[in-house]
């Protein structure tokens, strides 16, 4: 596994003078730009439906692997553009046909509960295993379009902003959503399926 770049812990760290922090940053932005291709790739595939076996375990690992990049994101003292407004990219990418391919797969699981905000209040709220995977996909491949146009600040603090607001939160959710369905899906099992095995480990 590569090593993790240098994360900058103070805003003077980000000082316009300082080449190694400017590199530091372009190398958290690299990083960035990859998990987010790889999520993105992850989820294209699993909405095509060509291994629904493999679907959230192949979600798992992404989200994973995306929300440990967030973590950076969140770890670094807030990126700050140049410029005090969001450059044009051109039109945003058409997420409904992945939205409805993704609520297709998940039929009869898609909906879920959870709590609103652990830390302000305990109001249960109700969430879409595809909505919050459109949200995750969405606010990444912004940062994306940025990054592949040049503006690597501009990249950066639209990932990290975005991690903070909304695409972190949802990641998280929707984590604990797929690991609890894949739990039962690998330990709920018949009583009497049960009980079988249990004597056969009894009288071998």
């Amino acid at each position: 596994m590569p090593d993790s770049p240098r994360i900058p812990r103070t805003a003077d760290e980000q000082g316009a003078g300082s080449e190694t922090v400017a590199q530091d940053l372009r190398d958290l932005a690299a990083s960035t730009a990859a998990e987010a291709r790889r999520f993105l790739g992850t989820v294209t595939e699993v909405a095509s439906g060509s291994n629904p076996e493999a679907a959230i375990p192949l979600l798992l690992l992404a989200i994973s692997d995306v929300l440990a990049a967030g973590a950076r994101l969140g770890a670094v003292v807030d990126v700050i553009p140049a410029e005090r407004f969001e450059p044009d990219v051109g039109p945003d990418t058409d997420l409904d046909p992945l939205g409805q391919a993704l609520e297709n797969l998940f039929e009869g699981i898609d909906d879920y509960s959870e709590v609103d905000d652990p830390v302000l209040g305990r109001e249960v709220v109700r969430s879409t295993v595809s909505g919050d995977l459109v949200v995750i996909a969405g606010a990444l491949a912004q940062g994306q379009r940025h990054y592949g146009a040049g503006q690597v600040l501009e990249a950066l603090w639209w990932w990290q902003y975005s991690y903070l607001s909304n695409w972190g939160e949802r990641a998280s959710a929707v984590l604990r959503m797929l690991q609890a369905v894949l739990a039962h899906l690998r330990l709920d099992v018949d009583d009497d399926v049960a009980a079988e095995a249990e004597f056969r480990a009894l009288h071998p």
